[in-house]
């Protein structure tokens, strides 16, 4: 679903082509388009296939998947794209190393906060606008001015984004973030909703949000990083922008849309990159431990025959800027 919005803000700009799972797919959208309504409404018009030897060289390809679906969509890029750079946009850490793994292209890695629902193949719903992080990847030496070549193409395509030199500040703060709601929200079966933020009774689920954001920043401090913005900041005000937005959204975050569905959700890439780090640099982490395991074990409680294998594999977008 985040895909689809890079593809089809970024078919305003550039020339853009789709990597599918399915057949049926690229067909919809090569015959329909790819409509974007909520935050922006328009159609865009791309290529779309499921045949990664069809896709032409490209300047940029973005890689956005589900963490559990990175490493088969970046072996099917294997061999191919030689003059891309590749952009991954993955929760947690660690998905630069797989994808450097299937090719030796310039890697920039990326974070974003946009959100949407996917209505259909060829339908999704943008809900909020906010920002992509990005910044060059170490371990392939990508130049940084790169970085803000990519960051001009997407605002020029309508969609917000800001380059870092060093990227890691932001990653871990989204990181922090990311472990904290998607985790809460999974066990409680709750949206990111104002009980999130709220600390006034002692009942209140704001309390082991907080705690769990200290936790996770321990871990930060011990591994030399400075983040970007304070989670728990982050937190607040992401939940007072749904509220202001419309008086029954409730954002739904990934792994609670996982659970839901009975799919296996990305805790091992988010809460247990986390976890790892902590164990690594001998930090105590009990809390984040506690929810690591309990996702697991929600994972375990799936009904028989689900949530066993892959969830239906994302998409991998590949973009072609135009000579424009």
């Amino acid at each position: 679903m985040i895909g689809s919005l890079y593809a089809a803000h970024l078919a305003s700009v550039a020339d853009v082509w789709v990597l599918t799972r399915r057949e049926e797919h690229a067909r919809s959208l090569e015959q329909d388009g790819l409509r974007v309504s909520g935050k922006h409404d328009f159609t865009a018009r791309l290529r779309a296939t499921s045949d990664p030897g069809e896709l032409p060289d490209v300047d940029l390809a973005i890689v956005a998947t589900k963490a559990t679906q990175l490493e088969q969509a970046a072996a099917a890029l294997a061999g191919r794209l030689p003059s891309a750079t590749v952009m991954t946009v993955q929760n947690g850490l660690g998905a630069e190393e797989i994808a450097a793994r299937h090719g030796d292209w310039p890697i920039v890695s990326a974070v974003t906060f946009m959100s949407g629902d996917r209505h259909a193949d060829t339908h999704v719903e943008y809900e909020l606008d906010t920002a992509t992080w990005l910044g060059p990847y170490a371990g392939t030496g990508t130049p940084f001015e790169r970085v803000v070549a990519i960051e001009r193409l997407l605002r020029a395509a309508g969609l917000e984004a800001e380059a870092f030199p060093d990227l890691l500040p932001a990653q871990w703060s989204k990181l922090i973030f990311n472990a904290t709601v998607n985790t809460v929200s999974a066990l409680t079966c709750l949206g990111h909703v104002e009980l999130f933020a709220r600390e006034e009774e002692p009942t209140d689920l704001g309390h082991l949000v907080h705690a769990l954001m200290d936790e996770g920043m321990r871990v930060a401090a011990a591994a030399g990083v400075e983040l970007h913005e304070d989670p728990w900041e982050m937190n607040v005000l992401a939940v007072r922008r749904g509220e202001t937005q419309q008086s029954d959204y409730a954002h739904v975050p990934s792994m609670l849309e996982d659970v839901r569905a009975a799919r296996p959700t990305e805790v091992d890439f988010i809460t247990g990159a986390l976890v790892r780090e902590a164990e690594r640099l001998d930090v105590e982490m009990p809390l984040h431990t506690a929810m690591y395991r309990l996702v697991k074990g929600r994972e375990a409680a799936y009904p028989p025959g689900e949530g066993r294998a892959p969830a239906v594999a994302g998409e991998v977008k590949t973009v072609e800027r135009s000579s424009a």
